[in-house]
């Protein structure tokens, strides 16, 4: 069974409901617990947080962006993309050359580096629109090499002169700048998961209005999603610019972050891990992408700095994750995780019942 066969079955209630309105008392309580969840770690987390670990949680943020954009290509529309983290690159290079070419204010410069990535991802990805499954993986992984190459040719700007602004020398370290409001690494942190969750609500919009229905009909069948009168192309297109879009604006977080950012950063193999841990997280839900940072993030660094443990064992790890979601688990941790401790509740509380009522 594929992935996209997997996908759970959209009912009338969910696809008509508002975006906005229309909560249930689940959604309600879903919603409270999330805001407080929010307010902590807004408020009460970074001041617990070394600066070590404030600078993974950022990057936990940052990732969970692009996560959720590749989660609602496969998951949502059923488009294996390998080349996100190429996208994520020329989010970093547009951001980058916006930051020293012009003094545009910091909300400007995250909106323009995700639209004009979003411009260029569409531009790169149009050639697969009409591809799909493992056709569309390999082109993908394909232009995401081309990117890279594209992208260790002209090197980052790093403050000079020129429409590159790249120089080999000790003016060259100039940082990408930060909004003013966030120089600091614990404001830069709640300024980055409050952009983040800005991406998730628009995300939630998308899926639940006619963007999210049609591309639910795409995944499904799209012999009957065409017979349905929906415009395939242009809802692929659709999605292939608001992840795009997203995870520009990713970009434009993670060059603020490291200030200087470098080709190395971003290599091709790295698209094969974040689509293994998107997998691993659940990309049919929009909460898999935060699963999906954590063990793109958090793992590495705890490997490597607190366990001194080689980071290629992760690889070992996310496949054997990987296989395990597409043989048992198709809705990966988010779905799988709740569904288990709800039968752990079950199995620990029924003698207790039973004891109640002998």
């Amino acid at each position: 069974m594929s992935v996209a066969e997997a996908a759970p079955s959209e009912t009338p209630e969910s696809t008509s409901r508002s975006p906005l309105g229309g909560l249930d008392a689940g959604d309600r309580k879903r919603a409270v617990i999330i805001v407080i969840l929010l307010a902590l770690v807004l408020f009460a987390l970074p001041a617990r947080m070394s600066a070590y670990w404030t600078d993974v949680a950022t990057q936990v943020a940052i990732f969970s962006v692009v996560s959720l954009g590749l989660g609602l290509l496969i998951g949502r529309v059923g488009m294996v993309s390998l080349g996100q983290v190429a996208v994520l690159a020329l989010g970093a290079w547009v951001a980058a050359r916006l930051s020293f070419a012009t003094s545009l204010p910091f909300p400007l410069l995250i909106l323009a580096t995700g639209l004009i990535t979003m411009v260029l991802g569409t531009l790169v990805g149009l050639p697969a629109l009409r591809l799909s499954g493992l056709y569309l993986a390999l082109i993908t992984l394909m232009l995401a090499g081309a990117i890279t190459v594209v992208l260790s040719a002209a090197n980052f700007p790093n403050g000079g002169h020129g429409f590159l602004g790249h120089v080999e020398n000790d003016f060259g370290n100039a940082n990408v700048r930060r909004p003013d409001i966030a120089n600091g690494d614990s404001a830069y942190f709640r300024y980055s998961t409050i952009v983040a969750v800005l991406m998730f609500l628009l995300a939630l919009v998308h899926v639940r209005t006619k963007p999210g229905r049609a591309w639910a009909a795409i995944r499904q069948s799209e012999p009957a999603a065409l017979a349905a009168g929906v415009n395939i192309t242009f809802y692929k297109m659709w999605a292939f610019a608001l992840a795009s879009f997203m995870t520009g604006v990713a970009g434009c977080l993670f060059a603020s972050q490291v200030g200087v950012p470098r080709v190395i950063t971003f290599r091709t193999q790295d698209s094969l891990t974040l689509a293994a841990t998107a997998l691993i997280g659940g990309v049919f839900s929009i909460w898999g992408a935060l699963v999906a940072a954590v063990f793109n993030q958090v793992l590495p660094f705890l490997f490597q700095a607190e366990w001194g443990i080689n980071t290629n064992f992760l690889l070992i790890i996310f496949g054997v994750g990987l296989l395990q979601v597409l043989l048992t688990a198709p809705g990966g941790l988010s779905d799988q995780v709740p569904k288990d401790l709800a039968r752990l509740w079950r199995a620990v509380s029924r003698p207790l019942r039973q004891g109640e009522t002998a």
